[in-house]
């Protein structure tokens, strides 16, 4: 029995982990930076969350909880001063000067943006293009910025993250880059990184080598039945969020983003508290499908954003959508062998089903609050 439980740690450490992690859980810090080049030169236009440079430099002059266009107006030598220093373009070696032009506001999915325009003087039809992007990640190390680059009627897409900073791109010498694979790395980073959909999942999970009988959890008999109940929970979860994520990218159907947010909050909230009082005690799939298709939504946002054409728009949803695939279907590889070993256990069936549960319902409960009333308890 020793030995049996000090199986517990690990599972018992993930837990915790991804409790505490998933408090620090907000909206995801993500900028969009377009370059395109003419005959007359290289235009560009960068889309800045206004909560990021909010937090990098100060915009709410009053502090009262609200960023007017005023407001933006008033700081936008320091907006725009930090921009040029966290944005560095060469051509052939040689430096470009941002010059900017316009300085705008915009509302995108997920919030209000500062749109800075600008030129690029000194290159003017370079063969290599080196950018460097520094921006926002010394407050978010998971800040992510989306480039679209528009040349000679191909549109190249990049990231930048706190590990790829640089983008260089090669014209006529190599083949185009194939989004798919930037995409399908994002996807995984996205369900790695977005807490509400990891603990939506294990919430599911928790109770997936469990048969509710007589009103109490017990062992699943055997390990096919356990695998053929959380297959059942996985497959619906997907299904349901490939058909919002496609629908929602394609511009067929749109949620706003705060009302997308706060029902995924209460999804998680649900789906722990079925663990605890069960009313779907062996139909976890189709709450999982009935919450995956929200949950689509929550994946869509930064994809819609990009406006992309719908050939190449198809390619990269559907390197996002395996992404986040892989990067659930790891999730699950590790919690599940260790959930089979531990069954059998009254520890696991009393305190780690329910306490996991009760751990999920508080964090999820903060992130419903928050987002349902627009404030933030959390300092982060």
């Amino acid at each position: 029995m020793t030995k049996r439980l000090t199986h517990f740690v690990p599972l018992f450490a993930a837990i915790l982990a991804l409790a505490t992690q998933a408090a620090c859980a907000h909206t995801q810090s993500t900028a969009y930076l377009t370059f395109r080049f003419s005959e007359t030169g290289i235009i560009g236009e960068w889309h800045l969350a206004l909560r990021d440079l909010d937090d990098a430099i100060g915009l709410d002059v009053n502090d009262d909880g609200r960023i007017t266009w005023g407001e933006l107006l008033s700081r936008k030598e320091a907006v725009c001063a930090y921009a040029l220093s966290r944005l560095h373009v060469w051509g052939d070696g040689h430096a470009g000067l941002l010059h900017i032009e316009d300085y705008l506001a915009d509302n995108l999915s997920d919030g209000a943006y500062v749109v800075l325009r600008f030129n690029v003087e000194g290159i003017h039809q370079p063969s290599r293009l080196e950018l460097d992007y520094d921006a926002f990640f010394d407050m978010d190390p998971k800040h992510r910025g989306l480039l679209r680059l528009e040349h000679d009627g191909q549109t190249l897409l990049g990231v930048f993250s706190s590990t790829t900073r640089s983008q260089v791109f090669e014209f006529g010498l190599t083949p185009a880059r194939n989004p798919f694979f930037t995409f399908l790395k994002e996807g995984v980073w996205h369900i790695w990184s977005g807490y509400d959909h990891i603990l939506f999942l294990l919430a599911l999970l928790l109770p997936g080598v469990l048969l509710r009988r007589d009103g109490s959890w017990q062992p699943v008999a055997d390990m096919r039945s356990a695998f053929v109940k959380v297959l059942k929970v996985v497959t619906a979860f997907t299904v349901a969020h490939s058909i919002t994520l496609s629908l929602a990218v394609m511009g067929l159907v749109h949620l706003p983003s705060r009302l997308v947010e706060s029902a995924i909050a209460a999804s998680v909230v649900v789906a722990a508290l079925n663990n605890l009082w069960p009313l779907f005690a062996e139909g976890a799939w189709m709450v999982a499908f009935g919450f995956g298709l929200l949950h689509g939504f929550g994946f869509a946002n930064a994809l819609r954003d990009l406006g992309l054409q719908h050939g190449q728009l198809a390619l990269t949803l559907f390197g996002f959508n395996l992404g986040v695939e892989i990067g659930q279907l790891a999730i699950v590889l590790v919690f599940l062998p260790l959930a089979l070993s531990l069954r059998h256990l009254l520890f696991y069936q009393r305190f780690i089903l329910r306490f996991g549960s009760a751990a999920i319902i508080m964090v999820a409960s903060t992130w419903l609050a928050e987002r349902v009333l627009d404030f933030k308890w959390l300092p982060f």
